[in-house]
């Protein structure tokens, strides 16, 4: 079996030169018994049929793999090979290996040519936006001249108008018994891998794990195309969805065991942390932290002309490079889709994936399970839809094809007043950590969006909070002339970071907009307008409590008194005990600053004869019953003008 390929040994530089090598991945379709396996072998000498089962009965079953060295420009390619069951019942396994390929071989035998499994593959290969590849026409020993001619056209006719079209992608007759055209395709695969461009190795790294099995003396290990990133030994990594971190023991490219893997490359970790039983087909691994599992994603999705119209709320069987699992399907701007017609839609997941923007999706119908359509992500964690749906399409048609700036400026401006941070862009694009950082670098230079502190907002947002502050403060201060201010929470919005709202009330207040006192916001040199009886009302509160003294009257029946109505009453004191006039050092009494300044002068002279009194001596000092005597005290002591030890009070 393959497994034994797997040494995990010291990396042999004499023969794996990753960092020169162009790494290019090779996928076979077509449908069972075309000969794709054969050809594999014949190319590469390895047989890729592993199980048991699947030597037995002759078929491809399960995916396997290969790889082959070829010349080339600047240090030669290495394909690696991800050979794919024919059969319509594995055509799900098929799906487990196609997504992440970089071209296609679609294999018809010369004496069959086109059969079912052939135009599904090539419908996945077109869905999946597979840009490259090559048709190879097997079993040509079988055939003579004439019939290898009939299949050529009717190929030809089958593959007009796509990238498979003959008019700019190779068409090879090859026969693996024989050995004929083996070289015309060896050399038609280098000169086609030759312009597949490189995947970003600098990227955030994805494997999506297409096998899993355990071998003696290493333990678990796992397989798969990297598609983005570089894995090296004794990274740790996180396992989408179940979130289980793991530590990177040993890689392997192509069988043999170096210090890393880039982008582009079949390749096997061996992991620590992690048994068999954790892991499965369909789970993807990535740096921790940096992405999440999602169960809606918006899409744009894209129905085969030979589908059945899917409706509104289907559901759908969803493949997405090795994941698959069931989704429901929300149409936004319609009821239905018909066949070879596109729409924007929202899938719900029956079971989380990893997914970011521009990975490409298969769906198969529910029933009977053929394939029907595929699609590519738009967002893969869509807030609730607040928007109207056309805003909502405008925003999915940008994330799709809009600019790298425009992309991240409405990723932020969506979010209002909630802003978003570097980590949830990171998130949410799966762009490399410069890739964004240049990005955001070119908005903020441009003034579309702002940074307060980690929180990055939307500069219109931004302005709109600056404009309508000093606005709402007015309002609400001219419906209630005797308001001291309006509270900070009252004036920010229920969605609005309170950072943002921070920075933008200081702001503010150093433009001279606004002026802060404590928690309330009011209006520079805007201090409370009071009408005639209520200038008369305050001067009587006032001169009530400084006739006074320390033996004050109740508030209440000071208030009583008043020709104001008690809320109007009320407010007037507020204001007093705002500017300090009046001080209230219970829930029962309020004093008159001087009254208070003038007892604080008392007890500093007392300390000249004694230290410390108690609470006749301070009785005996102001002149007041044991009513006023112990909350005046207790003011004393919070006001740091005597300490209680004991019964007594040192004087400070």
């Amino acid at each position: 079996t393959n497994e034994i390929a797997y040494t995990f040994a010291l990396p042999s530089p004499a023969r794996y030169t990753g960092a020169a090598m162009k790494s290019v991945v090779v996928g076979t379709a077509g449908h069972i018994d075309h000969g794709k396996t054969a050809l594999v072998r014949a190319l590469t000498g390895i047989d890729t049929d592993r199980l048991q089962e699947e030597k037995r009965r002759g078929i491809t079953i399960d995916l396997g793999f290969a790889h082959l060295e070829l010349p080339g420009a600047e240090g030669g390619l290495r394909l690696g090979f991800v050979d794919v069951p024919g059969h319509e019942r594995f055509v799900r396994n098929m799906l487990a290996g196609i997504g992440g390929i970089d071209l296609v071989l679609l294999v018809i035998a010369a004496d069959e040519a086109i059969k079912p499994q052939t135009r599904e593959h090539f419908d996945i290969c077109r869905l999946l936006s597979i840009s490259r590849g090559i048709t190879v026409l097997t079993k040509a020993d079988l055939v003579d001249a004439e019939t290898l001619a009939v299949a050529r056209l009717e190929v030809e006719e089958l593959l007009r108008g796509s990238f498979l079209d003959t008019a700019r992608a190779p068409m090879v007759a090859v026969s693996a018994k024989t050995g004929a055209g083996l070289d015309e395709l060896r050399r038609a695969l280098a000169e086609v891998a030759a312009g597949v461009a490189s995947r970003d190795s600098q990227a955030l790294p994805r494997l999506p794990v297409d096998r899993v099995f355990t071998m003696k003396g290493f333990g678990t290990v796992t397989t798969g195309t990297l598609i983005s990133g570089t894995i090296r030994k004794e990274d740790e990594l996180e396992v989408f969805p179940s979130g289980k971190r793991v530590r990177v023991r040993g890689v392997q490219v192509h069988g043999e065991s170096t210090d890393r893997a880039t982008a582009g490359q079949r390749t096997a970790l061996n992991l620590a942390g992690v048994t068999t039983d954790e892991l499965a087909r369909g789970m993807m691994l990535a740096p921790p932290g940096c992405f999440s599992a999602t169960q809606v994603v918006d899409v744009r999705l894209t129905l085969l002309p030979t589908a059945r119209r899917l409706k509104n709320r289907d559901r759908v069987h969803l493949y997405a490079y090795s994941a698959e699992t069931i989704a429901t399907v929300r149409l936004w701007d319609q009821m239905r889709l018909d066949a070879g017609h596109t729409a924007l839609a929202r899938l719900t997941l029956d079971a989380p994936l990893q997914l970011l923007p521009g990975d490409r999706l298969i769906v198969r119908q529910f029933s009977p399970v053929v394939t029907i359509g595929g699609g590519v992500v738009a967002d893969a964690h869509p807030l609730r839809a607040r928007s109207a749906r056309a805003e909502l399409s405008e925003f999915l048609s940008a994330m799709l094809d809009g600019t790298p700036e425009e992309m991240i400026r409405r990723r932020i401006a969506r979010r209002l007043g909630g802003g978003c941070t570097h980590e949830d862009l990171q998130r949410e694009t799966g762009w490399a950590p410069r890739l964004l950082q240049a990005t955001l670098a070119k908005l903020v230079e441009a003034g579309s969006i702002r940074q307060v502190g980690g929180i990055l907002v939307d500069a219109a947002f931004w302005n709109s909070v600056l404009a309508g502050l000093p606005t709402l403060v007015g309002k609400s201060l001219a419906a209630n002339r005797l308001r001291q201010g309006v509270h900070k929470e009252e004036l920010r919005a229920p969605r609005t970071h309170p950072a943002i709202f921070d920075a933008a009330l200081a702001e503010l207040i150093k433009l001279r907009k606004l002026e802060v006192s404590g928690e309330l916001v009011r209006l520079p040199g805007r201090g409370v307008e009071l009408k005639d009886d209520e200038t008369a009302a305050q001067k009587m509160i006032e001169d009530a409590f400084a006739r006074a003294g320390l033996a004050v009257p109740a508030l209440k029946d000071v208030l009583a008194g008043l020709q104001v109505d008690r809320a109007r009453a009320q407010k007037i004191v507020t204001l007093l005990l705002r500017d300090r006039v009046l001080v209230k050092i219970s829930e029962e009494l309020v004093f008159h600053q001087y009254a208070l300044a003038e007892l604080r002068t008392q007890v500093a002279a007392l300390k000249a004869k004694s230290p410390n009194m108690d609470v006749g001596r301070f009785k005996a000092l102001t002149g007041v019953s044991r009513k006023y005597a112990i909350p005046l005290l207790e003011y004393l002591d919070r006001e740091r003008v005597t300490r209680r030890v004991g019964d007594e009070r040192v004087i400070l």
